[in-house]
């Protein structure tokens, strides 16, 4: 008996404690035994108890539990453990296939719970951002400081210099959210605290005057001339009326301004008495002719003369050029003048504009650098597809007008082209076509007939 019992002992001692050391990753249910039996080596027969074994869970098996129904096996699939030792070194035990937690799962947990956390940071962010929209720490604390100095919204929307231009309605409403809204009040405070200290300084050096300090600045008179050791002793004394980031210097600055706008008290215009009227006629007496008339100065008047002789030089030149002009342009309206008088020739007339002909030959074309044409067409529509040079209407001594194409396009006259190098005559009211722009051509029969007849009496002769 004391054999039997020494043998199981060894058995037992070199079974390995925990079924986690022959790599065996158990379920994270209760595992059940049921009861089998079975016999040693030595034929000794053996029994196993049913009872369930708990134990308690390990991380990577609470994270699959957590993870639903994918990952956790019920009870009723759990196959109960069959051992068969034979010997203490050979022992296989048949388990179901448990689904363990990968190093790919865990980091999706973790990258699932560090988004939600960054979600939140970033909802703060904007949140933080959105109160704060449009005004800046510096704002806040200049709409601040000046409600606390003037108690007028009205007069800080108009004194005081915020770092863009707000409305009244929006300064109201910045003003009120600061107060009743505990959101927006706690990001301005924070941001406020936030600021260098120059920066507020800056702000304060820039506070409005309350109506109690421009009263004692008033104290000043104007005609006085201050320094800045006057505002020093006002300032020392008054020093629980002045805003505490008052310095002398700008004491004085506004002194100055207050005196240009006369905003001083013994600036006021005091009341004339009875005996300082006058009538008219007395104070027209006392008025000399002489204060009457400016004197005199010779340099402005050498300027205006220079500037007299300049303009009749290029009054001089224009009318010099009026005798070069072939074709005057008109624009065409409902009530038109009468197309023609005793210089023109013939008229070239569009739809928007019309050409005055005063010359026996005249050009045709494109307005460009580096050409001259008398007719520019380019001022009736688009003429990018006429050539700098189209073509040339000129008048004959037996009074017939022809034109001649010299551009790359053809010319259509009443509809028949006229291309390149080849002439036309024109008559009148002949549709003089372009490159899709259209032209009435009008002669002036009165003018042409005295023509031929003068060309006939030199001919006669």
């Amino acid at each position: 008996m004391l054999r039997k019992r020494t043998i199981d002992q060894l058995e037992m001692s070199n079974r390995p404690r925990s079924l986690s050391s022959l790599g065996i990753i158990l379920p994270p249910r209760e595992r059940t035994i049921s009861n089998t039996s079975f016999t040693d080596s030595d034929g000794t027969k053996r029994r196993s108890s049913s009872r369930a074994i708990k134990r308690p869970k390990f991380d990577d098996e609470l994270v699959e539990s957590s993870l639903g129904g994918q990952s956790s096996t019920p009870l009723s699939k759990i196959r109960t453990r069959n051992p068969s030792i034979s010997t203490a070194s050979d022992c296989s035990v048949s388990l179901p296939p448990t689904p363990s937690v990968t190093s790919d799962v865990r980091k999706r947990l973790s990258s699932k719970s560090s988004s939600k956390r960054t979600r939140k940071g970033r909802g703060s962010q904007t949140i933080a951002t959105k109160d704060l929209g449009r005004w800046k720490p510096t704002d806040d604390l200049m709409l601040i400081i000046g409600v606390q100095q003037t108690c007028d919204l009205v007069t800080v929307h108009r004194g005081a210099k915020f770092s863009c231009k707000f409305t009244l309605g929006e300064i109201q409403e910045r003003w009120y959210a600061l107060l009743y809204d505990a959101t927006v009040s706690r990001i301005a405070q924070q941001t406020m605290k936030n600021l260098h200290p120059d920066q507020i300084q800056a702000v304060q050096a820039r506070a409005l005057y309350s109506k109690a300090e421009e009263e004692l600045l008033g104290t000043v008179k104007s005609n006085s001339n201050p320094t800045i050791q006057t505002f020093e002793m006002l300032l020392q004394e008054h020093s629980d009326v002045f805003y505490p980031a008052r310095v002398a210097k700008s004491l004085l600055v506004h002194w100055h301004q207050m005196k240009q706008y006369h905003l001083l008290p013994d600036q006021a215009v005091q009341p004339l008495q009875r005996g300082q009227l006058k009538e008219f006629s007395e104070a027209e007496q006392q008025v000399h002719d002489s204060e009457l008339y400016e004197s005199s100065d010779d340099l402005l008047e050498h300027e205006l003369g220079v500037a007299s002789r300049g303009v009749k030089r290029e009054m001089r030149l224009l009318e010099d050029e009026v005798l070069q002009w072939q074709v005057l342009v008109d624009t065409v309206t409902g009530i038109s003048p009468p197309d023609f008088d005793n210089q023109t020739l013939a008229v070239l007339r569009g739809r928007l504009v019309r050409y005055l002909m005063r010359s026996r030959e005249i050009t045709l074309g494109r307005k460009a650098a580096g050409g001259n044409v008398d007719v520019d067409l380019s001022l009736e529509g688009p003429a990018w597809k006429i050539s700098r040079r189209q073509g040339i209407i000129k008048l004959r001594n037996t009074g017939d007008f022809l034109i001649a194409n010299e551009g790359k396009r053809p010319i259509y006259i009443d509809g028949k082209p006229v291309l390149t190098g080849n002439k036309a005559k024109l008559n009148n009211n002949s549709v003089v076509e372009i490159a899709s722009l259209r032209f009435i051509f009008l002669i002036n029969l009165d003018l042409i007939n005295v023509i031929r007849q003068e060309t006939a009496k030199l001919s006669g002769h």
